[in-house]
């Protein structure tokens, strides 16, 4: 059995491989049971694209907070936990009021509304339904 420890996005995983037999493996993440099919190898290195790290924030700050972005280019509504995107309400022009909820995430198998804190026009949607998404990841901006 390895054990790994990773940190994404501030939270710790520990990931315990069990077992290796072929393309499944058998592993816990935090204690919970995983079977996991390898559907092929990476031969390079991945590259992942992520948003610039944000200005340090209070520590009180709400966890589903938009973060007003750089520039006055919109205020971001972000991902509180990773999961899955189940629906995405707004598109882009639509008019959103300070509250309502522009995205469905499902997470831990728990259905999240993600609610904007700001009114105003969406200008950007970052998610479509069916994605898998990070805590800290921009959904949807608002100018």
């Amino acid at each position: 059995m390895k054990n790994f420890k990773f940190k994404i996005n501030g939270t710790d995983y520990n990931v315990d491989i069990n077992e290796v037999e072929g393309q499944e493996i058998k592993l816990n993440v935090n204690g919970t049971p995983y079977n996991v099919t390898v559907d092929a190898e990476v031969k390079q290195k991945p590259t992942v694209k992520r948003p610039a790290p944000k200005a340090a924030a209070p520590a009180a700050a709400p966890a589903a907070a938009a973060a007003p972005a750089a520039g006055g280019a919109g205020t971001k509504v972000t991902t509180p936990l990773p999961g899955t995107i189940l629906d995405v309400f707004v598109n882009v022009g639509d008019k959103v009021s300070a509250g309502q909820r522009v995205v469905l995430l499902e997470a831990m198998k728990m259905e999240n509304n993600i609610e904007c804190d700001v009114a105003g026009t969406v200008t950007e949607v970052k998610c479509r339904k069916g994605d898998s998404v990070l805590e800290g990841d921009v959904l949807v901006v608002i100018g």
